[in-house]
């Protein structure tokens, strides 16, 4: 009966899918191009600071460290909040979008005030737990210190623009990251160097134009969302109409997934500091390659994300048959585009690095480095769609944390360590030795997907919506 009832709706499905590609570039095209800035923004900071030298890129790639664990902690409350919200979207339930939304920023301003407290008070702290060098300490805890502002620009913005992508509105955030991505280029040029008679504050000018980049970004998405009355442009009082039962079904799904993000993050940490322990240039090398390697990560990023908001959308339509068949698509299509994507980053890993102005033995160590994760790619493609966009799209967010959990703290960090103070690799093939975290990963959520245990439809436990919601024309706008 069951499978007849599945027959029967194939050729529906067929007919439905038949703009797959299309589809999934209209959704990830912008996300792709705002992650293409947002990390062009990161390779030219880079870039530009180190022009003054290896102490310099090494300090605040390392005092960045801080504002990579306050963005993954963001990242997680707002991959939480995103799970819902597309299904939330797909189910045209605004009223629930609004207190989704109105939780995320609470969990992450919070979040941001935290860590901008510690940046602020007391910036040398994080810095030496990543570094014994005084020279990189006393650098980077003067850029640390002037950029903890940005992080209440940054809880807010990423919130909005996780909203804004699930409701298939990710033009917005796109927008606002152009503007973002030049004014920080040229505050960069102007503040970094004393151009134009402007002050040269070195590296404490890469810190106020970034964070005057960022607060600018963040006005430029909100005015466009409420200009335009988009579907996220809640009142106050919509975003804190949540109640005790809202918050429980919210957290019962979304806490794995910031619990995830966390213990993500402290691993990556955790290979940072051990990379800085095997010497400056190693760490200096490592954040050139980080910068450099970000590039060639914006199509995995855009089509995982674009796979979580097509696929969310389907459970929340009630539609698991299509939210399988569109796994199954991704999971091919991303190891297609990671192999492809792999082999650009090989051939173009014995030159890129050479518009830094760092020494020899750094553009040597990093050239070497993104040949060798040229050949992890493909795995580092399949683990983000099948994580960021298929389990937790489905709801599935337990599963994917015990992915992580394992995959980083047992297997990563013990070679890592293993690796770099044991056997003493140079860090290329410390690097490869690390990349076996990501067959365990391949290997485990692979099998997942296939049991189909991770379709699960959020909708169901939210009590049904009682006022009346009203959209403009093409579905995403309210009146």
């Amino acid at each position: 009966m069951l499978m007849a009832k599945y027959t029967a709706r194939t050729p529906q499905l067929q007919l439905e899918h038949k703009d797959f590609l299309l589809q999934l570039m209209k959704i990830s095209g912008p996300i792709m191009l705002q992650s293409l800035l947002t990390t062009s923004l990161s390779f030219f900071d880079t870039l530009m600071i180190g022009q003054l030298g290896d102490i310099a890129i090494a300090s605040v790639g390392l005092a960045n460290q801080m504002f990579f664990l306050i963005m993954l902690y963001f990242f997680g409350v707002s991959s939480g909040s995103a799970v819902f919200i597309a299904q939330f979207w797909g189910n045209k339930d605004i009223r629930s979008i609004h207190r989704t939304m109105g939780i995320g920023l609470v969990l992450s301003l919070l979040g941001a005030l935290f860590f901008t407290i510690i940046s602020l008070s007391a910036p040398e702290l994080p810095m030496r737990i990543f570094s014994p060098d005084t020279q990189v300490v006393a650098t980077g805890a003067v850029y640390l210190r002037i950029v903890a502002i940005s992080y209440i620009f940054s809880a807010i913005s990423i919130i909005f623009s996780a909203s804004l992508r699930s409701t298939e509105q990710a033009h917005i955030p796109l927008i606002a990251t152009v503007f973002s991505l030049v004014i920080n280029i040229v505050l960069n040029y102007l503040l970094i160097f004393g151009n134009f008679g402007f002050p040269a504050w070195g590296v404490a000018g890469a810190a106020v134009a970034t964070t005057i980049a960022r607060g600018i970004e963040l006005m430029i998405m909100l005015f466009a969302t409420y200009r335009r009355r988009l579907a996220v442009a809640g009142s106050i009082r919509s975003f804190l109409s949540f109640d005790r039962m809202f918050v429980r079904i919210f957290f019962i799904t979304a806490l794995p997934v910031i619990l995830n993000e966390i213990i993500w993050s402290m691993g990556m940490v955790a290979y940072k500091m051990i990379y800085a322990r095997m010497g400056t240039q190693v760490i200096a090398s490592a954040n050139v390659v980080e910068a450099i390697q970000g590039l060639f990560f914006v199509i995995f990023i855009g089509t995982a994300n674009g796979s979580a908001v097509m696929i969310g959308k389907k459970i929340g339509e009630k539609n698991p048959e299509a939210a399988q068949l569109y796994a199954r698509r991704f999971c091919w299509l991303s190891l297609v585009f990671g192999a492809s994507v792999g082999m650009g980053m090989f051939f173009l890993a014995p030159y890129i690095p050479q518009a830094f102005r760092v020494s020899p033995e750094i553009v040597h160590l990093a050239s070497r480095s993104l040949m060798v994760l040229a050949f992890v790619l493909p795995f580092k493609a399949f683990n983000m769609h099948s994580i960021v966009g298929i389990l937790r799209s489905g709801g599935d967010t337990k599963a994917s944390l015990l992915i992580e959990l394992t995959s980083v703290w047992l297997v990563g960090v013990p070679l890592a360590l293993l690796g770099g103070f044991v056997l003493q690799l140079p860090i290329y093939y410390l690097y490869l030795l690390i990349s076996l975290e990501e067959v365990y990963k391949v290997i485990i959520s692979l099998i997942r997907i296939r049991s189909g245990k991770w379709i699960n439809d959020l909708t169901v436990n939210v009590l049904p919506v009682t006022e009346p919601q009203v959209f403009g024309v093409s579905g995403s706008e309210i009146p």
